[in-house]
């Protein structure tokens, strides 16, 4: 076993576990940067799945998402030799990915698109009617079209910030950062799309989805 998943021996020669102690991302890229392939491999591992679903909610094309996330990735291995630890890896990966969507955008000559077509996975965090009644399904299904159509109809930046919020977990100055506006700026956007998201979904009456989106 590596390392980091593995034991170690400590100083009296007792065997110290470390499992549960992985590498943060931070450690992760300037071991990269040093040549580890295999720092890269968890980093890639790590982050995999909430790039992807950014890149093909703002892209609404999986083909276009394909390409970008193999671009964001290519950019991270260029840089790795240029790499500081002047904020959270998060935020480097996701300023690129934004980037990166936002060169498409323009090479493309057109807007942002406006649509997330691959929103399944958020909406199931959504708490639904109860599932006792005989018309929970068809009440839940009504839900989610009604979120689906909410966040499709956000403007761009409203949904870009929304969308960094709920994938990388990244706090509003982060965002802020990744997206080149002011911190007040994305807490402002944030707060538009989680009203505007509240209003097309009150008609649900669930106290708790009008907490969760507070």
């Amino acid at each position: 076993m590596s390392a980091a998943a593995g034991d170690v021996t400590g100083a009296a020669g007792a065997t110290v576990s470390t499992i549960g102690a992985a590498p943060d991302d931070a450690t992760l890229m300037l071991r990269y940067r040093k040549g580890d392939v295999r720092a890269f491999e968890m980093l890639y591992e790590r982050h995999k799945g909430s790039l992807y679903r950014y890149l093909r909610r703002l892209c609404r094309s999986q083909e276009a998402a394909n390409d970008l996330f193999q671009e964001v990735w290519s950019k991270v291995i260029a840089s790795r030799e240029r790499y500081e630890v002047r904020a959270k890896f998060t935020t480097f990966l996701f300023h690129i990915a934004h980037n990166c969507a936002i060169d498409y955008f323009r090479r493309a000559g057109r807007p942002q698109e406006k649509g997330a077509q691959d929103v399944d996975a958020l909406a199931d965090e959504l708490p639904g009617p109860g599932h006792e009644s005989p018309d929970a399904a068809l009440s839940e299904a009504q839900l989610r079209a009604d979120f689906k159509r909410a966040l499709d109809e956000l403007p761009a930046e409203q949904r870009d910030v929304f969308l960094l919020y709920e994938e990388t977990g990244l706090g509003l100055e982060d965002i802020g950062r990744i997206t080149g506006v002011a911190m007040e700026t994305a807490k402002s956007r944030l707060r538009y799309a989680l009203g505007k998201l509240r209003g097309a979904l009150r008609q649900h009456q669930s106290p708790t989805l009008q907490s969760s989106v507070s």
